[in-house]
């Protein structure tokens, strides 16, 4: 029985306000990611005390996070661009080394 011959990839976690989402995906979009994942109506603790996830009028008052998979040729670019929106902003980046059976998926 053949294994399947894992790639090794660049998970990251973007959580930030909903209303930066549009900066967010555009950046993705124009480094050529080929998808993401957004998870929205997000709740927690931070560094500014807890953080209620509820839907007030619009997805712009919530926290959401994007899940995205790259090359490691797209991770450095896809950092540089988010630096300085974070400087300015809050919210945080999760940075994870994976593997996956599919690279097709996320490599151009």
């Amino acid at each position: 029985m053949n294994a399947i011959k894992l790639h090794p990839l660049k998970k990251l976690e973007i959580i930030l306000e909903g209303a930066h989402k549009e900066f967010a995906t555009d950046l993705l979009d124009r480094a050529g990611v080929k998808g993401y994942t957004i998870v929205g109506n997000l709740s927690g603790k931070g560094s500014h005390g807890m953080y209620g996830g509820h839907l007030m009028f619009n997805e712009d008052d919530v926290l959401i996070m994007i899940i995205v998979a790259v090359p490691q040729s797209l991770f450095d670019p896809l950092l540089e661009g988010f630096q300085p929106f974070f400087e300015a902003h809050s919210g945080v980046i999760f940075v994870s080394d994976i593997q996956v059976g599919r690279p097709v998926k996320f490599m151009a």
